[in-house]
């Protein structure tokens, strides 16, 4: 059974960081393509960041420069450093899973983050 666990989200003042984690399990960890999304009641999910298998990585343009997504095959793990935090990233944020050339695409639950003072 896969399993994608967020963590890391909470209250955070304008300016603050926070770090997601997202924890994997199931999977073949290493050879999955790894995305952050976030999405807002009532809108679509959008894309945050992702990390290839390589370690290759691509950002949304409204959070380059300020947010990092790395990952640890060895804990099947992957992360989001968040800093400068704005009032406009407050959001669910997903993690998700998928390998190149698939359609099948793993889901976290979500972990909510509030930016707000």
């Amino acid at each position: 059974q896969v399993q994608l666990v967020e963590s890391g989200g909470g209250l955070v003042q304008p300016g603050g960081s926070l770090r997601l984690s997202c924890a994997a399990s199931g999977i073949i960890f290493s050879i999955y393509a790894m995305g952050w999304y976030r999405q807002a009641p009532g809108k679509q999910r959008e894309l945050v960041a992702v990390i290839t298998r390589g370690g290759i990585t691509n950002y949304a343009d409204s959070v380059k420069g300020r947010f990092t997504i790395s990952r640890d095959n060895a804990k099947n793990t992957v992360y989001l450093q968040m800093n400068s935090l704005k009032p406009e990233d407050t959001d669910v944020y997903y993690c998700n899973a998928k390998r190149s050339g698939a359609t099948l695409v793993y889901w976290g639950q979500g972990t909510q983050v509030t930016v707000s003072s």
